[in-house]
């Protein structure tokens, strides 16, 4: 299995719940964690701060956002297929991060 990333957008397979994810936890520390924290994939789009547009071009098949306003923690087990990144959008992640913490 690849290492995700941080930025790098993955399937994961929770209690038999099946959604997309963005990897927020820094990438040197994945390799080494059994959870990552991720912000989840929703079609739900509120366009505020904490939320990071995707789509098409990050390779996935509808407009949705990943949400940093509910962070979680999964298994890192449970990502289980790359989908796509953010690519040189990553610093939206950290804007998001920043919003969602209100520092």
């Amino acid at each position: 299995m690849n290492i995700p990333r941080q930025g790098e957008i993955w399937w994961a397979e929770v209690e038999s719940f099946r959604r997309p994810v963005v990897i927020v936890t820094r990438s040197d520390a994945v390799e080494v964690l059994t959870s990552v924290v991720v912000a989840p994939v929703t079609r739900t789009i509120r366009e505020i701060p904490t939320e990071i547009r995707l789509g098409v071009e990050e390779g996935l098949n509808d407009e949705c956002v990943a949400s940093c306003d509910s962070l979680q923690r999964v298994p890192r087990a449970a990502l289980t297929t790359r989908i796509g990144d953010l690519g040189i959008r990553r610093s939206e992640l950290c804007s998001a991060v920043r919003a969602m913490t209100d520092c």
